[in-house]
């Protein structure tokens, strides 16, 4: 059984989603579109996953990193609001909602959310990600 499990839908412009740890915690996902899995611009294939909690020298702060994910590298769960600060990664937050005025959903709450979600998750374990919709 996996540790975390994220649920997707993809739509032409993002994928949005719900990401649970057990039943302690859970939260809203922001990712790219589904662009046949090409790096930094496509969400990650669905799939079960090792993932390790590191700390990121690029964003100075702790993420959560899917492990052999195939054809990516540095596929992670991290802190963000916009479909434009990532490139291929997961972004978590408490809701989603339109924060600035690029027609993309967004999510809130991003940083208290994902402090939340690296004290309830496993220091390292299984994610099991499963899509519907555009996203593969």
């Amino acid at each position: 059984m996996a540790d975390l499990k994220l649920i997707t839908v993809g739509y032409e412009d993002c994928t949005m989603g719900r990401l649970w740890v057990g039943n302690n915690f859970d939260c809203f996902t922001l990712e790219l579109p589904w662009k046949n899995n090409q790096q930094n611009l496509s969400c990650y294939p669905a799939g079960t996953y090792k993932y390790i909690k590191r700390f990121s020298p690029s964003k100075q702060c702790e993420v959560i990193e899917l492990v052999d994910v195939p054809q990516r590298t540095y596929c992670q769960i991290h802190a963000g609001n916009y479909t434009s600060q990532i490139l291929g990664c997961t972004l978590a937050g408490s809701s989603i909602a339109f924060l600035n005025k690029d027609r993309i959903p967004d999510v809130t709450n991003s940083g208290a959310t994902m402090n939340r979600l690296l004290i309830d998750a496993p220091d390292e374990g299984f994610i099991e990600v499963i899509r519907y919709g555009l996203a593969g």
